[in-house]
C-alpha cells in the first residue's frame, strides 16, 4: 500500500471531516495496515472506532466488527452511513428481508464493514459463509468481555478463542476502553494474538470534571447537578432497579424530562427510553449500569452516580460516556458505606475465585470515594499511569471545593476510641449518633449515653461524622466485618490512637476557592462562539435529524456545531473547513446549515468567514 497514513487522513478528511488524528490513532491505524495483531486500550471518547474504520476503508476486503450490543451496532451503522461509508449490521432486530439484503451485500463486496455480534461469527454456517469472502480484518470492539479478570465479562465472548483456528491469515484487533495490564494479557492470551501490539492510550480526560460527595438528600443533590445542565444531555446511575424507578419519579415530580431504564422492564417500554434519550425527547435517563455500553451518544454533557459503582474499571468506562465529543462535561459520584453492602450482597452466588477478584475491586472503588486524593491522580493510578501535574485542575479534590479539617487527629481519635467503647459491635451510622450526642430509642436502650465517648462530636452533623467514619474506613484505620458492616479498629487505626499517624479529613469547603477553573474548561471549548448561532444550528439540526429519522448527534456532533458558529461559513467550501464535516455530510446538509448561518448573521449584522486558529 502506497504511503499509507497519507491515505489514512485523506480518508479521514473526506469520510469524517477532521484534519488530524488524535493521540495514538496514527500509530495504531498504522499497524494494522501492516497487518500485525493488535490490542487496543483506548478511554470512551478518544476515538477507538476510527482506529478499525479507516484501516477497514483501505484494505481490499470486508472487515467484520464484532459487537456486543444492537444498539450500539445501530447507532455506529447510522453514524458511517451518514459519512458515506458503506456498513450494514446483522442482528436479531432486523427483518429477515434486511438480514437476506445484508447477506446479499456482503456477498457482492458491497461492503466495507459488517457489524455483528460475537455468537454469530462463531455460529458454522455463517463461519462458513464468511470464509468464502475476502475477508481482511476483525475487529474485536469491547474486547474486555473476553476476559474473567474485566469488569463485564461475558462468557459468549469465550467463544471467540476458535477465530484464529477459522481465520488463520486474516489480522486481528481487540479494542476496549477499559482494561489494566492484567486484563490485556489474558484478551491476548484468549484471542491468541500474534505478537500483538499492546497500544495503550492515555487514560486521562482533560475536559471531565470528577466530583465526588457522599450521599445524602440524594434527590437534592442529583437535581442541583442536573439544574446546571437544563436541556442538556444526561444519564443517572442507580445500583438497583428499584433506585431507578423512585429516582426517576422524584425527577419528573420536579418537572425534569427523564425516563427509567433498567432490564426489568418490558422490552418494549426499555427500547422506549433508549429511543426518546437518544433522540433528544427527554434530557436524562435513569438506569442502571445495563444502560450504556450501547450508548454512542456524543453530546452527553453530565453523568451521575447516586451511588457507588462495583469497580473504577466501572466507573471509569461510565463516567467515559459524558462528553465524548471532547467537550466539557461533569461526572458526580454521591456514595455511601452502605454501597459496599449492597455490591457485596449482589456478589454473594458468584463463582469464588470471580467473587474474590470482585471483592477487591469494590474495596478499590471505595477507596477511590474516601481516600481524599486528586481524582484523576487516583483513576489514572489505577490503571498504572500518572498525570500531568500534580493539581489537576479538573476535580473537587484540585478545585478546592473540599477542605481538610484542622483538627482530624483529635477527631479521628475519638471516632475510633468510641468504635472501641461501643465494642466494636455497631456500624457507623449508629456510631455517628453516639459521637453526636443523640437520644436516638436504641441508644438509650443500650446505655450508650452513659459512656465517654457519648457526645464527644456533638458540635458536628451526624451526617459529617458519618462521612469520616466511611473516609477512616477507606483509608484503613477502621473495616466492616459480617454482614451488618459492624466496625472494627485495624491495626493502622490503634496507630492513630497513639498519635503515631494522622490521617486525612474532608469536607466541603465553606468558600470553594477556584471556581473559575471550572468555567476555564467551558470558556476553552467556547471561545469565539456565537451562542445564540449556536442555538439556531441546533434547532436546524433537529429538525434534519427528525426528517432523516435518525439521533441529532449522528447529523452533526455538538463540537462541529460550535465550530460552525465559530467560524461562521457563508459557502459549502468554507463549510468543508469545520471540524467533523466530511464531504458527504456537506453534499448532503451544507447548504441547509450555510443558510441558517446566513440569515442569522444577516439577522444579528455580525462578521461570517472568521479565521480560526486550530
Amino acid at each position: 500500500m502506497n504511503n499509507p497514513i497519507r491515505q489514512a487522513r485523506a480518508i479521514l478528511k473526506r469520510y469524517f471531516g477532521y484534519d488530524a488524528f488524535w493521540p495514538l490513532q496514527e500509530e495504531i491505524i498504522g499497524h494494522v495496515l501492516n497487518k500485525k495483531d493488535a490490542l487496543v486500550v483506548m478511554p470512551t471518547g478518544g476515538g477507538k472506532s476510527l482506529c478499525y474504520q479507516i484501516p477497514a476503508l483501505l484494505f481490499q476486503g470486508l472487515t467484520i466488527v464484532v459487537s456486543p450490543l444492537i444498539s450500539l451496532m445501530k447507532d455506529q451503522v447510522d453514524a458511517l452511513t451518514e459519512c458515506g461509508v458503506p456498513a450494514a449490521r446483522i442482528d436479531s432486530s432486523l427483518s429477515p428481508e434486511e438480514r437476506d439484503n445484508a447477506v446479499e451485500q456482503v456477498r457482492k463486496g458491497r461492503l466495507k464493514l459488517l457489524y455483528i455480534s460475537p455468537e454469530r461469527l462463531v455460529m458454522e454456517s455463517f463461519s462458513k459463509f464468511l470464509q468464502k469472502q475476502e475477508l481482511s480484518f476483525i475487529a474485536i470492539d469491547e474486547a474486555h468481555c473476553i476476559s474473567m479478570w474485566g469488569h463485564d465479562f461475558r462468557p459468549e465472548y469465550r467463544q471467540l478463542r476458535s477465530l484464529r483456528k477459522v481465520f488463520p491469515n486474516v489480522t486481528i484487533g481487540a479494542y476496549t476502553a477499559t482494561a489494566t495490564e492484567q486484563v490485556r494479557h489474558d484478551i491476548a492470551e484468549q484471542l491468541s494474538l500474534k505478537d500483538p501490539a499492546m497500544l495503550v492510550g492515555s487514560f486521562d480526560r482533560p475536559n471531565l470534571i470528577y466530583k465526588v460527595q457522599a450521599r445524602n438528600r440524594i434527590i437534592k443533590q442529583v437535581s442541583e447537578v442536573i439544574d446546571r445542565h437544563r436541556d442538556e444531555s444526561g444519564i443517572v446511575y442507580c445500583i438497583r432497579r428499584k433506585d431507578v424507578e423512585e429516582m426517576a419519579a422524584a425527577l419528573r415530580e420536579k418537572g425534569l424530562h427523564v425516563a427509567p431504564y433498567h432490564a426489568g422492564m418490558a422490552d418494549e417500554a426499555r427500547k422506549k427510553s433508549h429511543d426518546d434519550f437518544v433522540t433528544e425527547e427527554v434530557d436524562t435517563i435513569v438506569a442502571t449500569i445495563a444502560f450504556g455500553m450501547g450508548i454512542d451518544k456524543s453530546n452527553v454533557r453530565y453523568v451521575i452516580h447516586a451511588g457507588m459503582p462495583k469497580s473504577l474499571e466501572h466507573y471509569q468506562q461510565e463516567s467515559g460516556r459524558a462528553g465524548r465529543d471532547g467537550l466539557e462535561a461533569e461526572c458526580c459520584l454521591f456514595y455511601s458505606g452502605g454501597d459496599y453492602g449492597t455490591w457485596k450482597s449482589l456478589m454473594r452466588d458468584m463463582d469464588p475465585q470471580a467473587k474474590e477478584v470482585a471483592l477487591a475491586k469494590l474495596s478499590r472503588m471505595y477507596n477511590y470515594c474516601t481516600e481524599g486524593v486528586c481524582r484523576r491522580k487516583a483513576i489514572l493510578g489505577y490503571f498504572g499511569q500518572a498525570p500531568e501535574k500534580s493539581d489537576c485542575g479538573g476535580c473537587d479534590i484540585c478545585l478546592g471545593e473540599v477542605d481538610s479539617i484542622d483538627d482530624a487527629l483529635v477527631v479521628s481519635q475519638k471516632i475510633l476510641s468510641c468504635v472501641l467503647r461501643l465494642g466494636q459491635r455497631f456500624g457507623g451510622a449508629y456510631t455517628a449518633l453516639v459521637l453526636t450526642g443523640s437520644r436516638d430509642q436504641r441508644i438509650l436502650e443500650n446505655g450508650h449515653d452513659n459512656l465517654t465517648t457519648y457526645g464527644l462530636l456533638r458540635e458536628y452533623d451526624s451526617r459529617a461524622v458519618h462521612d469520616w467514619i466511611e473516609q477512616l474506613t477507606g483509608q484503613g484505620f477502621l473495616e466492616k466485618t459480617g454482614d451488618f458492616n459492624v466496625l472494627a479498629v485495624t491495626a493502622e487505626g490503634r496507630r492513630i490512637l497513639k498519635g503515631e499517624v494522622t490521617p486525612r479529613l474532608l469536607r466541603p469547603a465553606q468558600k470553594p476557592e477556584r471556581k473559575a477553573k471550572v468555567a476555564k474548561v467551558a470558556a476553552d471549548s467556547w471561545q469565539g462562539v456565537d451562542k445564540g448561532l449556536f442555538d439556531a444550528l441546533r434547532k436546524a439540526r433537529a429538525t434534519l435529524a427528525h426528517k432523516k429519522g435518525v439521533p441529532a448527534f449522528i447529523i452533526f456532533g455538538d463540537a462541529a456545531l460550535r465550530d460552525m458558529a465559530r467560524r461562521r461559513p457563508s459557502t459549502l467550501q468554507r463549510f468543508l473547513e469545520v471540524k467533523g464535516v466530511g464531504q458527504t455530510k456537506a453534499d448532503q446538509y451544507g447548504r441547509t446549515m450555510v443558510e441558517r448561518i446566513r440569515a442569522y448573521c444577516i439577522e444579528n449584522a455580525i462578521e461570517m468567514d472568521l479565521t480560526v486558529v486550530d
